[in-house]
Formats: structure tokens, C-alpha cells, sequence
């Protein structure tokens, strides 16, 4: 697996509050120059790097973020502006009082209006899996699968830990066959970033990857 190849996984991210344009338009350009699947950034930003950048970049962006207790009707509407300002792909928080509620026919029915509100574009779906037990895991893969998302997520990187190995070992084997699985939050080496492409999944959170990858894209990892 080569650099390059890692690079093409990886939503290269900026999310911090006070993040400024400069520091926008740098991982915009760090991202063109490296191939990264997309640029995962605040709502705020979208319509000005669709207007700066247009077709040369992939906009990721999220929605409830980081907490995921605004009201699914909030959520759907920042969704639908977001698609409108140009933004290809959501990545939305759920609402873990939901899951602790045991209201998964709630967080389900959220997931499915989400999905519909950025279709045909692509949805992924932070479970914040620090904050959960493996059973409610399981359940949350349920949810995902049947509102049809494209995408399961760890994590929004904001909570007391990110991604984990295990956690991608349990989603594969509860996850239906068209869903897709990112792992973000504290992925901060190369040999990580490669275990969890091993391991399945078909996006990367990390806002290191480039700093870590860009001295050497051929090389073999």
C-alpha cells in the first residue's frame, strides 16, 4: 500500500472552532495537491471554497456537530443548505440521548430524513462510540443499515477517545452489505491509517495524514 493510496482514503479535516480562511484554504490546497478524498470542514466554509475551488475539490462537512442533540428537523434543514452551498458529503452526529433513551426507531427515522435530505449525495453517521456499550454498538449498526446511510463512523473526534480497532472488527459484522465504515478520531500514525484500510475501512478521518504522508507518497507502507 502506498502513500498515495492511504492519501485517497483519508477526509482531510479542520474543524476547530477558530479555525480561519488561510488555515481553510491551506488544507483545500494541501488536498488538491495530494488526492485526498475529500476536505472535511465547517458548515461556514462551503459556499466559499465551492466558489474559490469548484469542481477541483470534494466537500465533506457536519451537521450536529459535535453533540448531536439539535432536533432532527434542525439537522435537516443544515443539511439541505449545506448540499445547496455545494458540500458532496454529510457526516452527522446522531443523538446519543436517543440511544441511551433506547429510542432506536427515533434515531433511525432521523438517519432516513437526513439521507433524503442530501440525496444522491453521500451521508455518514457518527455514532461517537466512546459513549457507548457494545450492545447499543450493535444496534446503532441496525439503524444505519436500514435508513440506507452510505456511511458508519467512530467518532467525531471531540469525545474521550476516537476510533478504535475493536470497534471496526464489531461494525463490520453488524453492518448490511452496501454500508461503508470511517474510522476518525486519534488516528495520528501511518501504521494505524493502514491497519484500518486493512481492517475495511473506505474512509480515513485525520487531520495529520498529509503531515505524516507528504515526504513520502510512493513509498510502499
Amino acid at each position: 500500500m502506498k502513500g498515495t493510496d492511504i492519501l485517497s482514503k483519508v477526509d482531510h479535516t479542520l474543524l476547530k472552532a477558530a479555525a480561519s480562511w488561510p488555515e481553510i484554504q491551506a488544507i483545500c490546497d494541501e488536498a488538491i495537491r495530494y488526492g485526498t478524498a475529500s476536505v472535511c470542514i465547517p458548515p461556514s466554509y462551503i459556499k466559499r471554497i465551492a466558489d474559490t475551488y469548484g469542481e477541483a475539490i470534494n466537500i465533506c462537512t457536519v451537521i450536529g456537530f459535535p453533540l448531536g442533540y439539535e432536533t432532527t428537523a434542525a439537522k435537516v434543514a443544515a443539511a439541505k443548505e449545506a448540499v445547496a452551498d455545494g458540500c458532496r458529503e454529510v457526516d452527522m452526529v446522531i443523538n446519543i440521548g436517543d440511544v441511551k433513551n433506547g429510542d432506536f426507531d427515533k434515531i433511525t427515522a432521523e438517519i432516513a430524513a437526513m439521507k433524503q435530505a442530501v440525496s444522491p449525495n453521500i451521508l455518514k453517521v457518527i455514532i461517537e462510540t466512546c459513549y457507548l456499550t457494545d450492545e447499543e454498538k450493535v444496534r446503532l449498526c441496525r439503524c444505519v443499515t436500514e435508513a440506507e446511510a452510505d456511511y458508519i463512523k467512530t467518532s467525531t473526534g471531540f469525545g474521550t477517545a476516537g476510533a478504535t480497532h475493536d470497534d471496526i472488527r464489531l461494525f463490520k459484522k453488524n453492518i448490511g452489505p452496501d454500508v461503508k465504515i470511517k474510522a476518525a478520531g486519534g488516528i495520528r500514525t501511518i501504521e494505524d491509517m493502514k491497519q484500518y484500510i486493512e481492517e475495511g475501512c473506505s474512509r480515513i478521518g485525520a487531520s495529520a495524514a498529509i503531515k505524516l504522508l507528504k515526504d513520502n507518497t510512493e513509498a510502499d507502507y
